[in-house]
């Protein structure tokens, strides 16, 4: 298989920026497109287990270039192994460790995503879409070009979304917070009552993340432990000592 059977060119290019995160969706797409061609072999034809093989061994290959572009260890520092001598017990260890990664990745997004995000009640939703109501009809109203009157309705759309999530990114609360205020006070039909809702907003999204901080149990300022190997000697032809490196968070 070759790079583009693993993943389209659409899927390329909405890649996150964050080299780890950009990894684990690569490694996603191209573990789903290869058990979809393992569905499609009869594994009883020998003609069919050859096909397996080489296109476990170009996953292989595909993921080893990937970690390399992204500088992802210890996955860049390993070496392909030559097609004449890869079998299915490479393929399983390589899958094995692949995993490992995965899940620490796995674990540490979720880390960070509750540190960057609050849970909201029903009733901190009704409040918030009430006043993103009334932000949208200022928004309509405002002295704005079409282009910046939807870019604008955009994110708020956006925002109203992330609203229907378990928990709210702050992220997306910052982004229309920035947009908002970098449109000049003089084309707001009310500049004093579009502040207001959005200063409610996060009124609201403050409270419940006063609430949340309250209960949970206090948090080590100590940095999260780095990603770390699955064996000592998973690095194919190196020693594994200090391949790992000690500022990537966990």
């Amino acid at each position: 298989m070759d790079f583009f059977d693993f993943i389209t060119q659409e899927e390329l290019d909405e890649l996150p920026d964050d080299p780890q995160a950009a990894f684990l969706r690569f490694a996603q797409l191209a573990q789903r497109r290869l058990r979809e061609v393992r569905g499609r072999l009869n594994l009883d034809d020998g003609g069919d287990w050859d096909l397996l093989n080489e296109a476990r061994h170009g996953f292989m290959n595909v993921m080893l270039a990937v970690a390399k572009r992204f500088e992802i260890e210890p996955f860049s520092s390993m070496d392909v192994p030559p097609i004449s001598s890869f079998d299915d017990r490479d393929h399983k260890q390589f899958k094995a460790d692949l995993d490992h990664y995965i899940a620490q990745v796995a674990i540490g997004n979720s880390i960070r995503g509750r540190r960057d995000s609050v849970f909201l009640s029903d009733s901190a939703k009704d409040r918030i879409r009430t006043y993103l109501r009334a932000l949208r009809s200022e928004i309509e109203k405002a002295d704005l070009g079409e282009a910046k009157r939807s870019a604008l309705l955009d994110k708020l759309k956006k925002f109203e979304d992330e609203l229907e999530k378990r928990r709210l990114t702050l992220l997306e609360l910052t982004r229309i917070i920035i947009a908002v205020a970098a449109v000049p006070g003089a084309v707001w039909a009310s500049i004093d009552l579009t502040m207001k809702l959005v200063g409610n907003v996060m009124q609201v999204v403050g409270e419940a993340r006063a609430v949340e901080e309250s209960e949970r149990s206090p948090i080590s300022h100590e940095p999260l432990k780095a990603l770390s190997p699955p064996r000592k000697d998973v690095v194919r032809g190196r020693a594994s000592e200090g391949l790992i490196d000690d500022d990537i968070p966990f």
